[in-house]
């Protein structure tokens, strides 16, 4: 990797504070991690337009709902949350923006089911939402301005999430797109095909996420271990970021099984700032279903990434995703998936129920053929064998000690906050023992399912 490749460039000058009288923004996020890190970038492009925050629709002149477009729930919720917000239109002068992956891909539906929307704004052309917003103001009606055109070239070089973000685990997009077109996902059809953003470009924005203070430093990809930019891989580009002073732990998600290389392993392994935890999508325990879903990787070839793992790390978290009944899926398919989950034990996993994305090849060829009370019972198992190992899992960590980075307040006690463990696993302890943004070293004193609760050492 040459020294050029990798040159870190000064951090943009920040947004000049917003005016008294400025137009309020208020921004809700549908989605995974990506979408959070685009919302992220949303708020500091509005304000660095002159726009100041706010914490209640009531009180905004523009309402901003970043979507995603990977499950019918949520695109079902969007819909409602986009006319119960269209309704503040008829109390006050408020312009309704909805970007994201599903204004990439449900244009059309998007102003028949919410015609309150006002501004639609596709995940290429973010730049242009100051525009489009301004425009609106002043039109004050009229049709709904779009732009929802997928543009191969943009990584939105030169922006930052640093003002929109938490001040403590900041996201940085370092691959957009998806090559993979697993039978079942929208993704490459609503953001495009696979591009890397370079080096330097990555490598300014975490230092620009250190100087504004955040202590962890995400790296995000559709698949973001297939990274790639000239001569510089993901595990090279690990080795890069783990080299940025201010930074203390850096995470990555999601990876994907058929890039996860060898090199990828030992960076995990031997960089002391990565964090040694993978979220490493599954989808289904079954070969059969692995192929008609065209993911590219075997069952074996799954538990091979994570033996590895875990023969170098063996206290490595290891998170899934599971994809349940999905087209000609049997009894026996989902069979293997219980007892592949029995078998890997993962920390946690997401679960979701099969439902048909418009043009994928899925969509089109193969058909969604289980009755939903059988995709009901079959993920209400999963979902139970789920909880039984995340709570064992969890349990063995009692008596151990960690050292947690906290994140925020408690949402449900004001003497508590929150934190993580470098496996990424919640941890609740006294408000006493430290603020956002420090690091506390703990005992592990009790579990549940889901969360566990520390003692300050």
């Amino acid at each position: 990797m040459s020294d050029d490749t990798l040159v870190q460039l000064g951090r943009p000058a920040p947004a000049p504070a917003p005016a008294a009288d400025a137009p309020r923004l208020y921004v809700e996020t549908y989605g995974c991690q990506m979408n959070v890190a685009d919302s992220d970038m949303l708020v500091g492009l509005l304000s660095g337009a002159g726009m100041a925050r706010a914490d209640d629709p009531a009180d905004a002149d523009v309402i901003l709902i970043n979507t995603c477009a990977v499950r019918e729930k949520a695109e079902d919720r969007v819909f409602a949350r986009a006319r119960e917000l269209g309704a503040q239109k008829k109390k006050r002068d408020v312009v309704l923006a909805i970007t994201g992956c599903m204004a990439e891909h449900l244009k059309e539906r998007l102003l028949e089911r919410a015609p309150e929307v006002d501004v639609i704004v596709g995940p290429d052309g973010y730049r242009r939402v100051p525009e489009l917003i301004q425009s609106a103001r002043a039109a004050r009606g009229g049709d709904a301005l779009v732009d929802v055109h997928l543009d191969k070239a943009e990584t939105y070089e030169g922006l930052s999430g640093a003002e929109g973000g938490d001040g403590v685990s900041g996201f940085v997009t370092i691959q957009r797109g998806c090559d993979k077109f697993c039978t079942f996902c929208v993704v490459p059809f609503t953001r495009g095909r696979e591009r890397g953003t370079a080096p330097r470009e990555i490598l300014r924005q975490v230092r620009a996420l250190a100087e504004a203070g955040y202590k962890e430093a995400v790296l995000l990809g559709q698949t973001v271990n297939s990274y790639r930019w000239e001569d510089v891989g993901f595990a090279e580009l690990l080795r890069a970021v783990a080299g940025t002073g201010g930074i203390e732990r850096i995470r990555f998600t999601s990876p994907y099984p058929v890039d996860f290389t060898a090199d990828v392993i030992d960076a995990i392994a031997s960089e002391p700032k990565v964090c040694q935890q993978v979220h490493l999508p599954l989808q289904s325990g079954s070969d059969i279903v692995l192929e008609r879903m065209r993911c590219g990787y075997t069952v074996d070839d799954y538990r091979r990434i994570v033996a590895d793992l875990r023969a170098r790390m063996p206290d490595i978290a290891i998170s899934t995703d599971i994809l349940s009944g999905f087209s000609g899926e049997t009894d026996d398919d989902h069979a293997a998936t219980l007892a592949l989950m029995e078998e890997l034990r993962f920390d946690s996993a997401f679960m979701f129920v099969y439902s048909e994305r418009d043009l994928t090849y899925a969509a089109k060829k193969l058909p969604d053929d289980l009755p939903a009370a059988v995709k009901k019972r079959r993920i209400a198992e999963i979902i139970a064998l789920q909880e039984r190992i995340s709570a064992e899992v969890n349990a063995a960590q009692v008596g151990r000690h960690q050292r947690v980075l906290v994140h925020a307040r408690s949402k449900r006690r004001d003497d508590q906050v929150i934190g993580r463990t470098d496996g990424f696993k919640a941890v609740i302890l006294p408000a006493t023992a430290g603020g956002p943004g420090e690091f506390v070293d703990v005992e592990i004193e009790r579990s549940t399912m889901a969360t566990l609760f520390g003692r300050p050492l």
